[in-house]
């Protein structure tokens, strides 16, 4: 992950900046999470999907950028990949669309209820783990299935990235209308 200056924000803090008519927030979670539930106005453009736009998004994204995803671990994935690429008006919503919706932030849901991925992972990865020990009674060599997700979850914590959650991400069910690209640039440069 690159590394990156932007400075998390309490709710408060993004509220406030948002007021502002030079302030975007820019939603970096799947087009099925963000159809769940959104900040009103925000942007949806999934952090797997900046990349082959980075240049874009910095040229024409004038004003600040509030990062927003679940709680917190891929809005700095994308403040680091904006911030690589020249954006540094950037900041992150501290604790994500959890501590939005902890403060009672206003949000605006879609008609399908879909878990957030990082609740998803959780039960995917226990599943697995779970599966794994029990069938060691049976077949030992088994418990290394449960060794392997384990090691995949340091792992996932040490670098702030997810491969189960990226896997997921891409899932039909988290797709949720197609996020439409070209609007979330124009969006940006408009204001």
């Amino acid at each position: 992950m690159t590394p990156t200056s932007a400075r998390p924000v309490s709710v408060s803090e993004a509220q406030a900046l948002m007021l502002e008519s030079n302030t975007l927030v820019l939603d970096v979670r799947s087009p099925g999470e963000f159809e769940t539930a959104h900040i009103d106005g925000a942007v949806n453009i999934p952090v797997d999907r900046l990349d082959p736009h980075l240049r874009e998004i910095v040229h024409n994204a004038g004003g600040s950028l509030v990062l927003v995803c679940q709680s917190g671990g891929r809005a700095e994935q994308a403040a680091g990949k904006l911030s690589s690429h020249g954006k540094e008006d950037v900041v992150l919503l501290d604790g994500g669309m959890n501590a939005w919706q902890q403060a009672g932030a206003p949000v605006r849901r879609g008609d399908t209820q879909r878990w957030a991925l990082e609740r998803q992972v959780r039960l995917v990865a226990g599943t697995i783990v779970l599966a794994s020990v029990a069938m060691s009674a049976w077949f030992p060599r088994t418990k290394w299935i449960g060794a392997g997700v384990g090691g995949g979850l340091v792992f996932a914590a040490a670098s702030n990235s997810c491969v189960m959650g990226t896997v997921l991400g891409k899932l039909p069910y988290n797709q949720g209308p197609a996020c439409d690209i070209d609007e979330a640039l124009t969006r940006l440069s408009v204001r």
